[in-house]
């Protein structure tokens, strides 16, 4: 077998060892995560959306020039999540695409505002939510938990708006476990927004907020010092700012690293320039994650594949970046250890002679 023969092979029983891989997931957005199905069929019910019906065109609509083209191509798929049917179909389809690649946890950030404010009453948001949620994990396997998340470019009304959503004892949906900010970096300070996640983090949810993804450090020190954040969101920008990685190590704080999205918006160039392996040897703690895949035509298994590579892992090394996400997830202490036991599982099964 020749050199490149060897290559290909070893290729192959990657992606294959990755597919069948449990996995947990913690950073991958609601609306972002709509296949090109669920998508033309949310268009077709709305036609009055410039979103294309034809799933084959949405491969030309989702390339983006940059962040803020992603963002508005972005919102214009929000536009078509209108009812209670669309939030619970939206819901329950990103479920089944999860299930498919052996996600058994995952962390959904959702927008609650955009929806709201586009006129679903917030009951029936959150019913529509929870009951997608309780299906899936009955007929898939896969378990759902919620990040409530500040879209940063609305202002602090939608903080106000968010926060109200994810703290009133009447609302708050029983998955609900984190509070998060996303949207524009920049242009939107982290720190205006410590009131509200303040008052998220006294009712119990946990910090998480996007910061360094088009933006530099200081946005990460910002979203630490001003948020409490106890995972950042891509972090991306990390890498220029030594004494930052040293602190985020130290401390245990994982970064939320999603390099395709990087560079389907520009903040990294490429991907051998993608910082990932400053992050691991620094000591700082990395989860793999998707964000938005169908619109950067990517999903968790190819994630974990460019990790991989740009990591230069065995299976051993992708089955312990595996167990990092189920370490750094708000998952109950017993589901984390039931999960890890079967990555364990899975790898001795695969790597046995």
């Amino acid at each position: 077998m020749t050199e490149q023969q060897t290559a290909a092979t070893t290729d192959r029983d990657t992606h294959a060892f990755i597919a069948g891989l449990p996995k947990a997931e913690l950073h991958v957005h609601h609306v972002g995560s709509a296949s090109p199905r669920i998508v033309s069929e949310l268009a077709a019910r709305h036609p009055d959306s410039a979103v294309p019906t034809d799933p084959e065109a949405l491969a030309d609509y989702f390339t983006f020039t940059d962040f803020a083209h992603f963002i508005k191509v972005y919102l214009s798929v929000v536009d078509l999540i209108r009812t209670p049917d669309d939030v619970r179909l939206l819901t329950y389809e990103v479920a089944r695409d999860m299930a498919r690649q052996n996600v058994r946890y995952a962390e959904l950030t959702i927008t609650p505002f955009s929806s709201v404010r586009r006129g679903i009453e917030d009951r029936a948001f959150m019913d529509a939510i929870e009951d997608a949620r309780k299906a899936a994990e009955k007929e898939f396997g896969t378990v759902l938990r919620w990040c409530f998340d500040i879209p940063g470019e609305a202002g602090l009304e939608s903080a106000e708006e968010t926060l109200r959503l994810a703290v009133t004892d009447s609302l708050r949906p029983e998955g609900l476990v984190s509070f998060g900010l996303g949207g524009p970096e920049i242009g939107v300070p982290r720190p205006q927004f410590k009131p509200y996640f303040d008052r998220a983090i006294a009712a119990g949810l946990h910090s998480v907020p996007h910061a360094g993804e088009t933006t530099g450090p200081e946005t990460v020190w910002d979203a630490l010092i001003h948020l409490g954040a106890e995972r950042i969101g891509h972090g991306t920008t990390s890498a220029q700012d030594p004494k930052l990685l040293a602190h985020l190590a130290e401390r245990g704080i994982p970064l939320e690293v999603c390099p395709t999205s990087n560079i389907a918006t520009r903040a990294v160039r490429t991907l051998d320039e993608h910082p990932i392996k400053q992050f691991v040897d620094a000591g700082v703690t990395v989860t793999v994650n998707s964000d938005d895949p169908p619109m950067f035509g990517t999903d968790l298994n190819n994630e974990y594949a460019v990790a991989a590579r740009l990591l230069d892992l065995d299976e051993r090394g992708i089955a312990a970046l595996a167990k990092n996400a189920v370490e750094a997830s708000f998952l109950d202490p017993a589901g984390k250890e039931r999960i890890a036991a079967e990555i364990d599982t899975y790898t001795e099964t695969w790597l046995a002679p």
